[in-house]
């Protein structure tokens, strides 16, 4: 099969991949649409030392089981059943887990990927194939409000205009909290402002410490200092970024200002999938640019530019 491979730092057009094995029991899934995110950019440059075929936002049509020829989407973490943290219903934490596309699980840059089909769910006949590729980024965000209690009296600053800055901004102003997004580029502060979400440029942003949540979404090893300059005493920091460079850390003002650190990672794909099919979450704005499969590379490279949002791989109309 086709498949968009990474192998020593390169990525690779492979026109007759031969997959890596994999557990019995999986559901095959043919992909129609895929998308690249920060994760895959930074798994280029060396984070998580992954090698085979990379993405883990997709759209398929499941060829076996409960949702056979259906459309799906399937969350990335491949869990053992067994484990301690599988026992404690946190299975995206489970010890023997593989990762669709980022930890010894070939991905979605390709004409087909295997999925549990516990991860998989059904895509809603009024959302379109482009829009549930961001299912995995939304459930992302939604995974902040499944790890705090944001309501309307608390002040949220993100920090980062790009995808998951945009995004994670949409689904915490369903809190009705005070939202400001920070970032670069008037462009993508300007999508925001067109959903009603208040935004500053970096260089006019004077942090102080009066935030009640800080979320840092700016995929640089910068963002978590400037969280700790705007984060109020006792408040939280909630941390999405993952870089694949070394960050030196600061950590006085956490233990000064008694700061909550939260790591934020996966999260429920249920609510992900209602928002967009009810366009609580609008996404069709992020979308930059859609490239067939084989024209992946000059993809990637579409991506890495600082003028792109969310750029789309077309690998099947119909499977």
């Amino acid at each position: 099969m086709r498949a968009i491979t990474l192998f020593d730092g390169e990525l690779h057009f492979d026109a007759d991949y031969t997959p890596r094995d994999t557990p019995v029991g999986l559901v095959e899934v043919k992909v129609l649409k895929a998308g690249i995110c920060e994760t895959d950019l930074q798994l280029k440059q060396g984070y998580m030392g992954f090698s085979g075929v990379l993405g883990h936002e997709f759209v398929g049509v499941a060829q076996s089981g409960r949702f056979a020829g259906q459309r799906v989407v399937g969350e990335i973490n491949c869990t053992c059943g067994h484990c301690e943290f599988c026992q404690r219903e946190l299975p995206r934490h489970c010890e023997n887990r593989t990762v669709i596309g980022i930890l010894n699980h070939d991905g979605a840059f390709a004409d087909s990927l295997l999925v549990p089909e516990e991860n998989l769910h059904a895509v809603p006949d009024n959302v379109q194939t482009e829009h549930a590729v961001f299912t995995e980024p939304v459930a992302a965000a939604c995974r902040i409000l499944e790890q705090t209690h944001i309501n309307s009296d608390h002040s949220v600053v993100i920090l980062g205009d790009g995808r998951l800055g945009n995004l994670c901004a949409q689904v915490i102003s369903t809190t009705n909290a005070e939202v400001l997004v920070v970032g670069k580029h008037d462009w993508k502060l300007q999508r925001l402002n067109e959903l009603d979400i208040r935004t500053t440029r970096l260089s006019d942003f004077q942090p102080a410490l009066t935030a009640d949540f800080v979320v840092d979404c700016t995929g640089s090893p910068t963002g978590f200092p400037l969280s700790l300059q705007a984060v109020k005493p006792c408040g939280t920091v909630i941390l999405k970024t993952t870089v694949a460079a070394e960050q030196p850390l600061h950590l006085a003002p956490v233990v000064i200002n008694e700061v909550q650190v939260i790591g934020s990672r996966c999260g429920p794909f249920a609510p992900a999938l209602q928002m967009i099919a009810d366009k609580t979450v609008r996404v069709e704005s992020l979308i930059t640019a859609e490239y067939p499969l084989d024209q992946a590379i000059h993809a990637f490279r579409h991506a890495e530019q600082p003028d792109t949002l969310k750029v789309l791989l077309h690998v099947s109309d119909s499977v």
